[in-house]
């Protein structure tokens, strides 16, 4: 779907639902494209970052028992 910008002020609640229903929306500014407006990823991308390697890469040590206290250690100032 191509909508030019005057489009894109007035009528942004149609072009909205048009996203939500997966269309790809064009944006022109004097006929040339401007931007692209496209739905959301859908979940599953996150369900894909959860099986990657580097995803719970430090699940297994036992020295990092409270992840939030270490992370605080490593951004405290250090004496030179």
């Amino acid at each position: 779907m191509n909508v030019s910008t005057v489009d894109l002020r007035y009528r942004t609640k149609d072009i909205l639902r048009a996203v939500e229903r997966g269309e790809s929306v064009t944006v022109l500014q004097r006929g040339k494209e401007k931007a692209r407006i496209v739905a959301p990823a859908a979940k599953s991308s996150a369900a894909k970052l959860r099986k990657s390697e580097a995803f719970g890469l430090w699940k297994g040590r036992k020295d990092l028992g409270d992840v939030s206290a270490y992370v605080r250690k490593l951004r405290q100032p250090r004496d030179l």
